[in-house]
């Protein structure tokens, strides 16, 4: 069975800035190189879900200039369905500005320019694409609004939804989490949303029962190179991280998340099996630089899990 993915979420031209380190306040630094790349939380998921193999549209704004029609151009030939991809003259297209350290940790600096044009009409105006899903994933670069009414529209159909909550939102509504069947947050982002510090596997059950209550079925939360907790009816286990030599951590979990609905079966059966495939893509990931150059094949991920 191919999975019919549909994203709601962020299109960003990244700026990617090479440093040493990060500079201490008051301290000046030199680069030690510059690059561009396709990005953004959202196009990042729907190019991991395309290139895993996924039937895959998307739903976005871009703005009315050179880097819109680049970054449109990016999801064609990544074969994404981009009827639902909004060009606006009142912003400029999303761009992210990325402090690469040598070690391949990252800091990032979001100007969400078109990203915050996405409205509930937009996502009302594409509802059969929903309804037609298998799977709709989203963030939060868009604005919360049209999230919830993609997930309400995606609910009402059984349309399986999955919830990246990030960047961190304290205050997420409760309205979406009861929408929510996957959510995957890293383990910041689900300290600022439960209050629970994740240190080890009873903080870890109990970020997940967190969810449970609001009713999200199943919980990932990935913590980085300690693999990834998932909790879902009698499953409860860490699923370990591929060792690797990190050179760009910039979209991990965003491959995660685009491998992980490309893979999961509707009905959950095999879903440790798709969390291993989603974490071994991720790991291919942070071995080259950028967001959409690095996002694997689904037959290199295949071929990394022989190895």
């Amino acid at each position: 069975m191919i999975n019919t993915v549909t994203v709601i979420g962020s299109i960003n031209v990244d700026n990617i800035l090479h440093i040493q380190a990060l500079p201490k306040p008051g301290e000046t630094i030199a680069m030690s190189g510059y690059s561009t790349a396709g990005g953004g939380k959202g196009a990042n998921q729907a190019i991991a879900a395309a290139r895993s193999g996924a039937k895959t549209a998307f739903i976005g704004a871009v703005g009315n200039d050179a880097n819109g029609e680049y970054m449109k151009t990016q999801l064609l030939e990544n074969g994404i369905n981009v009827q639902a991809v909004k060009t606006t003259s009142e912003a400029a297209t999303g761009q992210a500005y990325i402090l690469l350290q040598s070690s391949g940790q990252n800091s990032i600096i979001i100007d969400h320019g078109a990203n915050a044009q996405v409205t509930v009409a937009d996502v009302d105006a594409v509802a059969a694409a929903i309804q037609s899903s298998t799977f709709l994933v989203t963030e939060f670069e868009t604005p919360l609004p049209a999230d919830e009414e993609a997930f309400q529209i995606a609910r009402a159909a059984g349309v399986k939804t999955i919830l990246n909550p990030a960047p961190a939102v304290a205050q997420i509504p409760e309205s979406l989490l009861r929408l929510t069947d996957i959510i995957v947050p890293n383990e910041t982002e689900s300290q600022a949303i439960t209050g629970i510090s994740v240190d080890d596997e009873p903080s870890l059950k109990a970020s997940a029962e967190y969810y449970h209550k609001l009713g999200v079925e199943t919980v990932i939360i990935t913590l980085g190179d300690r693999g990834a907790y998932v909790a879902s009816g009698n499953i409860s286990e860490l699923v370990p991280a591929y060792k690797v030599q990190a050179v760009d951590t910039t979209a991990a979990g965003d491959t995660f998340i685009g491998a992980l609905a490309a893979e999961l079966r509707p009905d959950g059966s095999n879903l440790l099996a798709a969390v291993q495939y989603a974490s071994r893509a991720a790991s291919l990931t942070v071995q080259k630089l950028g967001a959409f150059p690095s996002i694997p094949l689904r037959k290199s991920v295949l071929l990394a899990q022989k190895e």
